[in-house]
């Protein structure tokens, strides 16, 4: 069918459903809405499903979740080799989440398929946790973690709580390209069973294990925390009450969930304008640390006073990077520190973790974007001590095999407490790796291409740079990598690096929204030295290397 057809198609069949058909009919004489509605479906991919919420087949709606729940049902039951199937359903604070969660379970009991269906909102990582603390075969999450409001998504889980690769991506989609968008089905509510407090109390025994500094009445940090109004209040408050501490605020206005997210229209960690409320309380409470999580609980993004009583964001590479810090320096004071502790980094994420590895013998695996890749990896290392990604993604032990927020806010509540107790503060142990390792500073910006025609336009920008590379930059030649090609034994991906002992820049198409994103990385030999260096990058990248 056409573009047209489609739209025909879905106002006849959605007339008993007032909300996409009122949307279908408000744009019937605007053809370019027509169109990016039906121009294409969305993309099944290793990410699972995410878009605007809306009518039409490139739109999240209970007709694109239902397709893809039916051809992941399908999928479950051809590789289940005669055996029963059980799948964990959470969900976040967004709209609509609830309403698609319970419809996943409804057609996975439908299929006959055991459904085990979190009673309310739940975090991304307690999802994967479920998965298999449960022994479930597979797991899914309906949230667009720190996208905006408009936005939703449905992310698939392996039998391992990690999230699907490519393979599995693959087989999914060709499975749920045999059903329409109106397949109809009977549901069978004995197949859904609810969670309840026996899974959380569960997780945050789980995550309590990988407690590694004691907090007393000594070194005790007080900490502003936000949730952002999303899921990760309870967990957040519940695990820090149990490691005592007792000086914790929680933003107020954005404590309870919110699908419009009034106070944050773009609920990501990552924006100082999320953190405007945390960061007002934090002048009134003078707190060691200031914390929030995104919708999903999954990110978690910090701020810390500077030498001069001011609260300064810190990146994800520079949480990170105080994390691993905190986590290598306790383990080999407490001798726990075992033969080759092995670290998991992104491509994109600080290169300081080679640095930071040398001193303490440990071992550095390097992964593709994508916190599923963390995951994977994770299978085969024997002394795992992190896994960590810039984008503000961090796991701190095995219990799951995706960024969990919580157990990282558990350790970097800890780390503050135990750099206090010597009489440091965060922003003073920041600057002490700054002085052992180098001075690094990275950066991120993305070029935004919305629509169709967006997406062309993304792909001949990248076609461009991959015919004529930049070859050097400041007198220091770069060495090229096309990530497309399949290298360092890593799967294939739309990845550019360019890279040498003072400058990485990497280039490559978001993987959940209409953005083509560019990461740089500079190391100077001194604060001034790297800021001016990573400017002088960033102009050249913008200017003259995609000319934006």
């Amino acid at each position: 069918m056409n573009v047209l057809e489609l739209y025909q198609q879905w106002l006849k069949k959605t007339e008993n459903n007032p909300q996409i058909y009122d949307e279908l009919l408000a744009v019937k004489d605007d053809e370019k809405a027509i169109e990016d509605r039906f121009y294409k479906g969305l993309a099944f991919g290793t990410g699972g499903l995410r878009g605007v919420i809306g009518a039409g087949t490139n739109r999240m709606n209970v007709y694109s979740v239902g397709k893809a729940t039916l051809g992941l049902a399908d999928y479950l039951l051809e590789n289940a080799n005669g055996k029963s199937v059980g799948v964990a359903i959470a969900y976040d604070s967004r709209n609509m989440s609830k309403e698609f969660a319970y419809l996943a379970a409804q057609i996975l009991s439908a299929k006959g398929i055991k459904a085990y269906l979190f009673a309310e909102l739940t975090p991304t990582p307690v999802l994967s946790f479920a998965v298999r603390y449960l022994k479930a075969d597979a797991g899914i999450v309906i949230t667009a973690s720190h996208n905006p409001k408009e936005y939703n998504g449905y992310k698939v889980y392996n039998e391992l709580g990690c999230q699907i690769t490519d393979g599995a991506a693959k087989a999914i989609t060709a499975c749920i390209e045999k059903h329409g968008y109106f397949d109809e089905y009977t549901p069978n509510e004995s197949l859904i069973v609810y969670l309840g407090e026996d899974v959380k109390r569960a997780f945050l025994d789980a995550i309590k294990a990988f407690s590694i500094s004691e907090i007393t009445a000594e070194n005790l940090p007080s900490v502003v925390y936000s949730p952002l109004h999303g899921t990760g209040r309870k967990y957040v408050q519940a695990i820090l009450k149990e490691l005592g501490v007792t000086s914790l605020h929680t933003v107020a206005e954005q404590e309870e969930p919110d699908g419009n997210f009034t106070t944050c229209p773009y609920p990501n960690p990552e924006e100082k304008a999320a953190l405007t409320l945390a960061l007002r309380d934090a002048e009134i409470y003078k707190p060691d640390l200031v914390m929030a999580t995104d919708p999903d609980a999954d990110r978690i993004g910090i701020a810390v006073a500077n030498e001069k009583g001011e609260y300064v964001l810190l990146n994800g590479n520079e949480t990170g990077s105080i994390l691993l810090y905190y986590i290598l320096s306790r383990k080999r004071e407490m001798g726990t520190l075992g033969a080759t502790p092995t670290v998991i980094k992104t491509i994109v994420t600080t290169d300081i973790v080679f640095d930071m590895a040398k001193e303490f013998s440990a071992e550095v695996k390097e992964v593709l974007t994508g916190f599923k890749y963390i995951g994977e990896a994770l299978e085969n290392t024997d002394n795992y001590v992190l896994g960590l990604e810039e984008s503000y993604g961090y796991l701190v032990g095995t219990h799951a095999r995706d960024k969990d927020a919580v157990s990282a806010a558990m350790l970097i509540v800890e780390a503050c407490a135990y750099f206090k107790g010597k009489g440091k503060s965060l922003f003073a142990v920041l600057n002490e790796i700054y002085e052992k390792y180098g001075y690094y500073r990275t950066d991120l910006f993305s070029i935004s291409l919305p629509g169709k025609d967006g997406m062309e336009k993304m792909q001949e920008m990248l076609v461009k740079i991959r015919k004529n590379p930049e070859k050097a930059f400041d007198g220091k030649d770069f060495t090229f990598a096309d990530f497309a090609k399949g290298l360092f034994g890593l799967p294939k991906s739309d990845v550019l690096r360019f890279v040498n002992d003072t400058y990485r820049v990497l280039i490559r198409p978001s993987g959940t929204e209409p953005k083509m994103k560019v990461y740089l990385q500079v190391k100077g030999n001194s604060p001034a030295d790297a800021d001016e260096k990573l400017a002088r990058i960033r102009t050249a990248v913008k200017t003259d290397w995609i000319g934006v």
